[in-house]
């Protein structure tokens, strides 16, 4: 039968690969890459240096494709539809590498950014390779450190305040309106910086962009503040690399808030 990690391999600094990670990635035959084009090939390099570091040359071998285009324009009801495509574009991609490139007593593996629980679409496009019956594997899973924890500790501040809820949602659905009942909401997948519906509120942001990465950019402070240094240093870091990952936690000041 073959296997499959799904290795969570952290935010992007190198020290933040699990021991875990590390004997998963040395029981790996064939490592699968999905290739974003020239403008993120920083990341695919990422990578390649991880497995330098901590994987003896000749052991292993390393099976690029190109990850399918999204169609990012579409919104609204038409959101939904147009990941499931893409998603079923990247299943197709999916099954052919198992079914070609892996043997049958083979071990594979994915690096995933970050935590593959979190916001990543790996563990449920195996799932839906697994149901269409094309090819058998049994896959486990490698929790890595996230963006958001990554966030949080170079800010040196806490996820959560006592007996107060935290809540992870997206730049799209933080644009209909702060969640009701949580002062402290992380935001990630915010293409269109939604925190700037809130700067006349009383919240504090604590943003990061390529975190963990020699291109870290870190900000924080009051809302009404921060956001033109951000928008600032967003604008510069997207024309200098031409893509940008951020991720921002908003602490809104409730009332009779101690801090």
């Amino acid at each position: 039968m073959r296997t499959i990690h799904v290795i969570g391999i952290g935010a992007g600094d190198p020290d933040q690969l699990t021991l875990q990670a590390v004997k998963a990635m040395r029981g790996t035959d064939v490592f699968f890459v999905l290739d974003k084009g020239e403008v993120k090939s920083d990341l695919v390099q990422l990578r390649h240096d991880l497995l330098e570091a901590h994987i003896p040359e000749g052991t292993y071998r390393l099976v690029e494709a190109r990850d399918p285009e999204r169609d990012r324009s579409a919104g609204g009801a038409a959101y939904s539809p147009a990941v499931g495509d893409w998603r079923s574009a990247r299943a197709d991609i999916y099954e052919r590498l198992i079914g070609e490139e892996l043997g049958e007593d083979e071990t594979g593996a994915f690096l995933v950014w970050g935590d593959p629980a979190l916001y990543d679409s790996t563990l449920g496009i195996l799932q839906e390779v697994l149901g269409r019956g094309a090819v058998a594997f049994e896959y486990d899973v490698v929790p890595g450190v996230s963006s958001v924890s990554a966030l949080v500790a170079r800010h040196r501040t806490g996820l959560n305040r006592v007996a107060r809820p935290v809540q992870i949602t997206t730049g799209r659905r933080l644009a209909e309106g702060f969640p009701e009942g949580v002062d402290d909401v992380v935001v990630m997948l915010d293409a269109h910086q939604t925190f700037r519906q809130y700067v006349d509120q009383d919240i504090d942001i604590y943003w990061g962009a390529y975190i963990g990465t020699p291109d870290e950019i870190l900000a924080s402070g009051p809302i009404a503040e921060a956001a033109p240094r951000i928008e600032r240093l967003r604008a510069e870091a997207r024309e200098r690399k031409g893509w940008i990952m951020d991720t921002y936690l908003l602490r809104r000041h409730a009332r009779g808030d101690g801090g």
